[in-house]
């Protein structure tokens, strides 16, 4: 963002401002322009500078806080901290290889837990509490230190106990700490003992009580299981002697004997019968040619059907042989080829005996396979019948076996709980006895002071910030550029003990250098940019009455009169007007007047109140103000003045309250928005913006009036400062005046 250096006009005693961009103090408050964006957001030093604003909240706060920890520290009874410590075994020592009745096993963080519990529990309190009593002096320093509280009721040592105790686990280990609190350090280590010894007793004597309690109730279970059991063998004896079931066992073992070798000979009958079945099959498929059956082995392999075949294959040999030589009719040949027929006959007759032994072994394994069957189904119904009349034996002679292991086991557990209930096992050792504290534990001065110093100037920050947070009045640049959405274009400061006609004019009097140079700041830069200093016709206006804004009217026309321009103002609050007191004139003529025809500009007009500089009063107070400024007759007289004044300062009501300025806004060329400093709401000062920027009117910026000297350096550092104030007074003597105080 390039930025310029101006001087404002001769005659100004002026010093020297930055502008940047299209902005008054452009780069302060968050605030920045460019390319007629603009981007706003809090800096760390606007956050330093609630806090400086504030300062006097931070240091009452931390005064509170600080002497609050002080006096807290310094008037508390020390106390002292005494710490015992106690180491817990993961499981009970093993005397003897036996279940304990008490599972004290530390197998996770919960059950290491649950011991630090029950070192925490009343009971552990009450029996520390029991053995302090035992000791009546120990009891009578213990109590020593809360004597006062006996004004209110009598004080139970356990309350006491309970509330100064602390069990504190010692880190990825089985060792837990007892630390207690009191105001004599022997007492303290004294009760910090006192719970170790408790605590260890407590477990034995817990142990204990359970394993006897396991006892007695185990003896009882045990009674309860003879009882049965004899029941139970009773039952048993009798449905033996009516069922015949004594020899049970025996019988069970020959049926079953019975029924194996009955199975094994089904099983062997059904296999020599599918051997059967299959040769049967091949002998059906290859009966024709009944020769086919030579293809079988079992039948080829006959020694009366291997010779046939032999004998057959040779005669054919020696027929051929034979047909060599002779003929047919041959003797030899007639005789070999009868030779050959008769064995071949001989060969089917075998053929047909094998295939009818074949089917005879077929028939003897059906009917063996069926008997065999028969019979092991036969046995089977016996050993069913058998097994059906067992169930019941056997059910009751198992139950009889379980009530009597039961009873046996009982029996053996309630001695074993007897034997080791009288047997002393600790699960926890002592590892470092409490000793009395060489020095206090608290107050800790050091932790305390450094605590309420802390505390105090968080507090008191906090404060500042909440204070800061509720109050939502318009002071800083970042609430006018930021918030209500307006650039800051001139800062007037505050002015006080002066009268309304001295302070409207205070930009040529000169009663107060600063305030008029604040106003030749403002003429500067509104000539500065394109859109004010072009524009004739200029509107001001706020948000609430009293926010200075006819003063501002005022002055301003007083500034750019002095540079030589030909200004008006016009008084257009016509419900209170204000500009005739200004200048102590009449207010008898004026924009009523002109409006409704009954006088011209000239007539009403209030010339040569200042060089260069007239007035046209209000002309009353009108009864139908929105008619008035709507009517043509306001529309003519601002074309006049355009013709007549090269500028044409126009005040109009404040926005909040009324819309007269709204009506006139689109007859002149922009608007000045004026803002009082810590007085306007900034929702209500928005608000009031948004209704001004609504309108399609250039709003030439915000001016902040009535700024406060003492708090302008927390906000306007970089335009008021005390080294500025030394500059005024110097041009003041140069100018043979008397400075401004």
């Amino acid at each position: 963002m390039e930025s310029k250096q101006f001087d404002k006009g001769s005659g100004s005693g002026a010093y020297p401002y930055t502008y940047y961009g299209n902005n008054y103090g452009g780069g302060y408050g968050g605030y920045s322009g460019a390319g007629g964006e603009s981007t706003v957001q809090r800096s760390f030093q606007d956050y330093v500078l609630i806090l400086r604003e504030r300062v006097w909240y931070i240091i009452v706060v931390f005064l509170l806080v600080f002497s609050s920890a002080v006096v807290y520290t310094f008037t508390r009874t020390p106390n002292f901290l005494s710490t015992a410590s106690v180491q817990v075994f993961r499981r009970d020592p093993v005397v003897m290889q036996v279940q304990g009745v008490v599972d004290n096993e530390i197998r996770s963080a919960e059950d290491l837990n649950t011991q630090v519990k029950v070192l925490e529990s009343l009971a552990i309190v009450q029996g520390v509490a029991d053995r302090l009593s035992g000791d009546r002096e120990a009891l009578r320093q213990f109590m020593a230190p809360y004597a006062k509280d006996t004004d209110e009721g009598p004080v139970d040592p356990a309350g006491i106990i309970f509330r100064n105790r602390k069990i504190v686990p010692v880190r990825l280990s089985l060792i837990l700490q007892v630390q207690y609190t009191h105001p004599d350090r022997f007492i303290a280590a004294k009760i910090a003992n006192y719970f170790l010894d408790e605590y260890i007793t407590h477990n034995s004597r817990l142990r204990i009580e359970e394993s006897m309690k396991a006892v007695d109730e185990l003896k009882e279970r045990a009674e309860q299981q003879k009882t049965k059991v004899a029941e139970m063998a009773l039952n048993l004896q009798a449905y033996r002697e009516r069922n015949n079931l004594v020899s049970l066992d025996q019988r069970k073992d020959i049926v079953t004997e019975k029924l194996k070798a009955l199975s094994n000979n089904v099983t062997a009958t059904g296999s020599r019968l599918k051997d059967a079945e299959v040769r049967w099959k091949q002998v059906q498929e290859r009966r024709e040619p009944l020769t086919g059956l030579l293809d079988l082995p079992f039948i080829s392999g006959q020694q009366l059907i291997t010779q046939l075949v032999q004998q057959i294959a040779s005669q054919q040999i020696v027929l051929a042989q034979l047909r060599e030589r002779y003929r047919d009719k041959h003797p030899k040949m007639i005789e070999a080829v009868n030779s050959l027929s008769q064995t071949e006959r001989e060969l089917m007759r075998a053929l047909t005996t094998s295939a009818a032994m074949v089917e005879a072994d077929y028939q003897t394994a059906v009917r063996n396979d069926a008997e065999a069957r028969s019979a092991l189904t036969r046995q089977e119904t016996e050993s069913l019948d058998l097994d059906r009349a067992a169930v019941e034996y056997t059910n009751l002679e198992r139950d009889l076996r379980i009530s009597e292991q039961l009873l046996q086991n009982t029996l053996a557990r309630m001695k074993e709980t007897s034997m080791t209930s009288t047997i002393e096992t600790q699960n926890a050792r002592i590892i470092d006895r409490a000793t009395p504290a060489s020095r206090p534990y608290s107050p800790n001065i050091p932790l305390n002071l450094a605590l309420g110093l802390l505390g105090g100037l968080a507090l008191g920050t906090a404060f500042a910030f909440f204070v800061a947070f509720i109050d939502d009045r318009v002071k800083s640049s970042f609430d006018i550029e930021g918030v209500i959405g307006l650039p800051l274009v001139g800062i007037i400061p505050e002015i006080k003990r002066m009268e309304q006609p001295d302070k409207a004019q205070i930009a040529i009097n000169h009663q107060d250098k600063q305030v008029a140079e604040a106003f030749l700041a403002l003429h500067s830069s509104l000539r500065l940019k394109d859109e004010s200093k072009n524009a004739q016709a200029v509107l001001t206006t706020s948000t609430i009455p009293g926010e200075g804004k006819s003063f501002v009217s005022t002055n301003l026309a007083l500034t750019f009169a002095s540079h030589g321009e030909r200004v008006v103002i016009v008084d257009c609050d016509l419900r209170k007007p204000n500009v005739h007191k200004s200048f102590r004139i009449e207010n008898l003529k004026g924009v009523i007047d002109i409006c409704a025809g009954t006088a011209t500009i000239d007539d009403v007009a209030v010339k040569g109140i200042h060089p260069n500089l007239d007035v046209i009063p209000a002309g009353g107070r009108a009864k139908n103000p929105t008619q008035i400024l709507n009517s043509k007759g306001f529309e003519v007289m601002i074309a006049e003045l355009r013709k007549k004044y090269d500028r044409i300062f126009i005040d109009t009501p404040p926005l909040a309250a009324v819309s007269d300025a709204l009506i006139i806004l689109p007859l002149v060329d922009g608007s000045v928005f004026t803002i009082y400093f810590n007085r306007v709401r900034r929702k209500a000062a928005q608000f009031a913006a948004r209704r001004l920027l609504e309108v399609n009117v250039p709003c030439f910026g915000a001016v902040l009036n009535g700024l406060n000297l003492a708090v302008s350096g927390y906000y306007y550092a970089q335009y008021y400062d005390k080294s500025y104030k030394d500059y005024y007074v110097t041009m003041a003597k140069r100018e043979g005046e008397e400075p401004a105080r």
